[in-house]
């Protein structure tokens, strides 16, 4: 069991993941999936003929794409009896999620509660930037209760290694504020590695509620996970000198403001920090730096990154380098991993990934683009 660290002075420590063979399950994620309704191409919402479906949502992501690439993971969250929650099932299964502790509820017919979420997304290019519009009021996983998921069961019967989850599904209701809380103290006792990403969403919450409801959280998570506006606005670290509305990347700036955040939380033992210059929609600067064993640790840098579809990046970033800890990788590999899957991803229409473990290990090792025949 693990107790909940003081804070004070730094701590540098290696992750501890529990051995596969103690758990069933390598990760599971707790956090909203939902519908995504896009026009083709870049075209807008306002004139489509037709829009495109497609499944996912940040923490989903993260356990969807570790599942593509072999490790056994699971997702908790809500869903109903509807055809759109049986389509979320669907894609869950297909790539064989473990969704056993998922919450479903009876569909009413009507949505006016416990309903899957959608949300409306244009693909942004040139200097119009993807938007991202939310219909996702009264879902059902909004509607999950404290008490309603067997956390002793999932975490210390079955044993899961790694817990995902993060501020998305804070952000969703006082109801998911009390689950997340319950969630992380649960697999903190049981030993089981917790990573929150930030993932700040200025339409769910304000940054003052983002951080009241936050910072009490991180002294049981193990890794921290954010770009620059996600650490303001949710723990309210400024990055002093970057003004990223002008697409500028600065690794000094970050490594400072990750070195603070180490030290008032000494538990932390993983940061990772997407670093993005955006020049266009379609063209970012892309790159990562993690933190680990009190070092910083650079990823691969793409400059002038061509971009088919930006959502979902971070998810990339996230479940490509936690494959590389929970496949006994070296800190370096694991970030080089990260940025790779992150850039590979938003490669691809839609949220979640697309890519194999073959196409995964050649980008990170240098590989080209180059014709395969």
């Amino acid at each position: 069991m693990k107790s909940a660290p003081l804070q004070g002075k730094p701590n540098a420590m290696s992750l501890k993941v529990k051995p596969a063979s103690e758990c069933e399950l390598d990760l599971v994620s707790l956090g909203e999936c939902m519908l995504r309704l896009s026009p083709a191409g870049h075209g807008r919402i306002e004139f489509a003929p037709s829009l495109e479906v497609w499944v996912g949502g940040g923490e989903y992501n993260v356990s969807y794409a570790l599942a593509r690439l072999g490790l056994r993971t699971g997702w908790v969250g809500g869903l109903n009896t509807s055809p759109m929650g049986r389509m979320i099932a669907n894609h869950a299964r297909s790539a064989g999620l473990d969704i056993s502790h998922a919450i479903t509820r009876d569909y009413d017919g009507v949505g006016a509660i416990d309903r899957i979420g959608l949300n409306f997304t244009e693909v942004g290019t040139s200097k119009r930037g993807s938007t991202t519009l939310y219909d996702r009021g009264h879902s059902a996983t909004a509607g999950i209760k404290p008490g309603e998921i067997d956390w002793h069961t999932l975490f210390s019967k079955r044993g899961v290694r790694w817990l995902h989850t993060g501020g998305i599904f804070a952000a969703l209701s006082e109801n998911t504020r009390a689950v997340v809380t319950e969630a992380v103290k649960a697999a903190h006792d049981a030993g089981t590695i917790v990573s929150y990403d930030l993932n700040f969403r200025s339409k769910l919450w304000t940054s003052e509620e983002a951080i009241a409801t936050t910072k009490p959280l991180v002294p049981y998570i193990d890794c921290l996970i954010g770009n620059e506006e996600d650490f303001q606005s949710v723990l309210g670290y400024e990055v002093e000198g970057v003004d990223v509305e002008k697409g500028e990347i600065d690794n000094s700036a970050f490594r400072s403001m990750v070195s603070r955040v180490v030290a008032d939380y000494p538990n932390i033992q993983v940061v990772g920090t997407t670093l993005r210059g955006v020049k266009t929609a379609l063209v970012n600067d892309w790159s990562a730096i993690m933190w680990h064993d009190g070092k910083f640790l650079d990823g691969p840098s793409f400059p002038n990154l061509e971009i088919e579809d930006r959502v979902g990046g971070g998810d990339g970033f996230a479940s490509g380098f936690t494959y590389g800890f929970l496949t006994g990788m070296a800190p370096q590999e694991c970030v080089d991993l990260g940025v790779a899957h992150g850039a590979l991803l938003m490669s691809t229409r839609g949220d979640t990934s697309q890519i194999t473990l073959e196409e995964l290990q050649h980008t990170a090792a240098g590989g080209s683009a180059r014709i395969k025949r």
